[in-house]
Formats: structure tokens, sequence, C-alpha cells
């Protein structure tokens, strides 16, 4: 599993250099006026419904049922579920692209409600709505593709698929924004492109391990209704943080224009430590629990899932505090140049140091949600999804109604902290059903491992801090100097961090699984 999780980190980690690239030429040439913030509002919803026609929710449904299957040896079976799987799904996501492009305009409104008429912002987002919408149909094919790789251990392919998404956009930009009228509509023809290119990468893939789905369309057929069943309630459950940045997204319009901007490059950065760890290790370990489930092995079972949880606790707290520590030279070394300005870079800062605090437990909840989905029970998370998204809306009301009433400027980092709050509140409901039912028995040694953490972050926070304070303004240097600076300081906190931590005696051994 280590291993396993060090090829997806490493595949996502190439991913995310792309990404930085996309969002550096972004931030460059368009900055964070109001047509950037269309695009976000364009972005994020069909990325919202992928999450629930793709990667989440039906990963989620999918994955154990074909793991199950797998497990029994009934190759026939299995082949036979994959192909009405793989019609209904294609049938549902043409159905739900198609009514999306036709209702564009009402959905960016009521994704903008409170924004000013005079920014023009729902008509660029609706215009480009109909441009993204087509997107879900590409990038759920390829979500099935990665479903069925990842169930016979093949999690290289899939995590390196996403480069493509983001060439494809840096292509986009690069080649379409001086040739059309709105510059800003490059983007959503890059998503478009992405979403072709990764379906033609990983649907070959299948056919290697000698599965060809064929698409066929029965909506009564077994598998398909089995799968429809345990995917339902995991809609609010595998995308809370998703459903909780479209909340968030609808209340910034109530702000300046940018502040969707802002809360958008905030929460890539954000999406880093997850990406290459809390996701890695939550798609790592779904198949390992699904097989112990299968096998009734409930020992086995547990001892996977306290793994999973102790590797990225031991990677979430110091990203976090690294973060927010980090936050203002982070967005000035990565976007500071071009129409992105000085005024930008404090601002993405504030809702990055508000964001982080959430990382360390929306990381847990990438590994607490398959310790469910393994056992195909998908009601219990969808109550706790439930309950989060009540706990983020009520908080974004109490705080930023306040500061936006005051014409407070840094009001948005109200919703990046509701964010953060409600990551804590679906972690901790998560952990405490799954002691209570008896699923989850922490192994001995739990003391310890916090302790080394701890320690290890405090010394960690004293080396960044020395760099910081040894800079000063970061923002005042130069482009050059600012990636030495920001390196070094990065460089001094990962050696204090795991310096410490072999101190105290943590060795490679105790990451194994």
């Amino acid at each position: 599993m280590l291993r396993s999780s060090a090829i997806f980190s490493a595949m996502t980690f190439i991913s995310r250099i792309a990404g930085y690239l996309r969002d550096a030429v972004t931030a460059s040439l368009f900055g964070a006026g109001p047509a950037m913030s269309a695009f976000v509002v364009a972005y994020r919803i069909p990325n919202y419904l992928r999450r629930i026609f793709a990667e989440g929710s039906f990963s989620s449904a999918f994955v154990p049922v074909l793991s199950e299957l797998k497990e029994k040896g009934d190759r026939k079976a299995m082949q036979d579920v994959l192909d009405h799987v793989a019609g209904a799904l294609f049938a549902s996501v043409v159905i739900v692209s198609g009514l999306g492009m036709l209702a564009a305009p009402w959905v960016a409104k009521l994704f903008l409600v409170f924004a000013s008429t005079d920014a023009g912002t729902v008509p660029l987002a609706a215009d480009m709505l109909r441009i993204t919408f087509p997107y879900l149909v590409f990038i759920s094919m390829t979500a099935l593709a990665g479903g069925v790789l990842n169930s016979f251990r093949h999690f290289g392919l899939p995590a390196l698929t996403p480069v493509l998404h983001n060439l494809a956009m840096i292509a986009a930009m690069l080649l379409l924004a001086g040739r059309l009228e709105l510059p800003e509509a490059s983007m959503a023809w890059g998503v478009l492109a992405a979403g072709v290119l990764q379906v033609l990468v990983l649907w070959p893939a299948m056919g290697r391990l000698g599965i060809r789905p064929r698409l066929r369309f029965d909506f009564r057929h077994e598998g398909v209704r089995k799968v429809g069943r345990l995917m339902l309630p995991t809609i609010f459950s595998s995308s809370v943080a998703q459903v909780n940045l479209l909340v968030g997204t609808a209340f910034a319009s109530l702000l300046v224009p940018a502040a969707q901007s802002w809360l958008y490059y905030s929460d890539r950065l954000t999406e880093l430590p997850l990406g290459l760890f809390g996701v890695a290790v939550g798609t790592v370990i779904l198949p390992q629990l699904s097989r112990h489930h299968a096998a009734k092995d409930e020992d086995g079972y547990s001892k996977s899932l306290d793994w999973g949880l102790r590797v990225v606790l031991l990677i979430g707290v110091p990203a976090a505090l690294g973060l927010a520590l980090l936050a203002e030279p982070l967005t000035a070394s990565l976007f500071q140049r071009g129409e992105f300005t000085a005024e930008d870079t404090r601002m993405v800062g504030v809702a990055l140091v508000a964001m982080s605090a959430g990382i360390p437990t929306f990381m847990l909840s990438k590994v607490l949600l398959p310790a469910f989905y393994a056992r195909q029970d998908t009601r219990t998370p969808m109550r706790a999804a439930i309950i989060t998204v009540i706990v983020n809306v009520v908080l974004i009301v109490v705080l930023v109604t306040p500061m936006w009433k005051l014409g407070v400027a840094e009001a948005h980092v109200g919703i990046a902290a509701a964010s953060a709050v409600a990551g804590v509140v679906n972690a901790a409901l998560l952990w405490r059903w799954l002691r209570r039912d008896g699923v989850y028995r922490p192994a001995a040694g739990w003391g310890r491992w916090l302790f080394r953490i701890v320690i290890a972050t405090l010394v960690m926070t004293a080396a960044v801090l020395a760099v910081r304070a040894h800079v000063g303004t970061w923002a005042a240097l130069d482009m050059a100097w600012r990636w030495i600076w920001l390196l070094t300081a990065v460089a001094a906190g990962a050696l204090a961090y795991g310096g410490t931590l072999a101190l105290l005696g943590l060795r490679p051994r105790h990451l194994r699984h």
C-alpha cells in the first residue's frame, strides 16, 4: 500500500507541477477580474457534477462492487456489470450535460445570485458553461476507466492523466486567448479538450487488461441498480468539500468581483497536499478495504484503516502549518506577475491561512470515507455530509454577513474559515461512527505517533519562521529571489521536520503496511 500510494503521489506531483504552470499562465494573462470569476463558476459547476458522475460518488459505489466480483473470480459477471454500468453512466451524463447547456443562464444566475449586474459576470459565466458542460461526458468515462484500472492495482496511469488536463488548458490559453473576443473563454475550451484527451488515453488502457466495456443501455440491470443504490447517498458525502465550495461561490458573489478568484487560487494551493497524499492514500486504500470486507477479514480491515489514518496525519499536520506560514510567499512566488497584483497576493494569502486549518481533517476524510464505502455503507457518510453542509452555511452567514455589511475588504476569509471548520466536523463525525460501530479499532502506539508529529511540527515552525524573519517583505523581492528564499524556507522546514522525526525514532519500516 505504501508503494502504491508513492506511485500515485509521484504521478500526481507531476500533474500538480503542470497545474501550477496552468495557474501561473492564468494569473499572468487574466489576473483576478470579473471574467476570471465567471470562469471559476463555469469551471466549478461541471467539476462538482464530476464528483458525482466521476471520481467521487460513482467511483465510491462502483469500485467496491467491481472489487467484490474480482475477488470472487467471476470474470463473466464482472464484464457484464461493467458493460451495463458503462452504458447507464454514458446515457446519464449525456442527458445532464445537455440540460446544463440549455439551462446555462439560470444555472449561472443561481450561483451568482448576489452578483452585481454591472460586472456582467452572469452572462459571461453562462457562455462559458455551454462550453464546459460537455466536459462532464468525457471525464465521467475517464473515471470509469480509472476505477477499473485501480481495481486491478494499476494506479500510475489514472493519476498521471490529469497532466493532460493542465497541458490542454495551457495550450488553449496560449493559442486561443488572442483570437477570441473574450480571452478568458480560452480556458473553457481548454477544459473541454482536456476531457477528450483523458478518455482517449485511459479507455484503451482497459483493453490491455483484457477488458473492453461495451455500452449496454439497461437501467434495470441488477448491477446498475446496485451501483445506483450505493451511489445516491454518496452524492453529498463524497463531494462535501465541493458542495461547500459551491455554497461559498454563491456567497462570494455578494462581495467584490475578485473574491471568487481569490478563493479559487487559495483552494488550488490547498489542493496540493490533498491531491498528493490524501487522495493518493484514499484511492489506494478503497480496493484494499473492499477486499478485506469481501473476505470477512475484520482485523485486516481495521489495520489497513489505521495505517491510512497515521500516514495522512504524518503529512497533513505539517502541510497545513507550512501552507499557513508561507501563504503570502507562496502566492507571491507562484502567481504575482502580469495582471496579478500585490493586493491579489495579500487577499489570496489571508484566505489560504484560514483554509489551511482544515487540511488535516480534509485528508482524514479521504481515508475515513472509503472505510464506509468498502462495506457498501453509503448512508452513514451521507448523514455526516448533510450536517457538514448545514454547519458550513451557518458559519458563512455568521462570519461573512457582518464583514460584508461593515465593508471589510477581507470578507472572503470568512468563507474559507467556514470551509475549514466544516471539514473538522465532517472528519470527527465519520471517525466517531466508525469507532461506535466497532469497525475501526485503533492499534497500539497512537500516543507516541502523535507526540512525534507535534514535536517535529514545532521544530519545523521555528525553522520556517527564522527564514521568514530574515527575508522580511516577500513581495518586495524580485522573482528570482522570491523563489530562492521560498525553496530555502521549504527545505529548512522539511529537513527540520524529517530530522526531528528521525531523532524521535521514526523509521521507514513504521510507514509500511
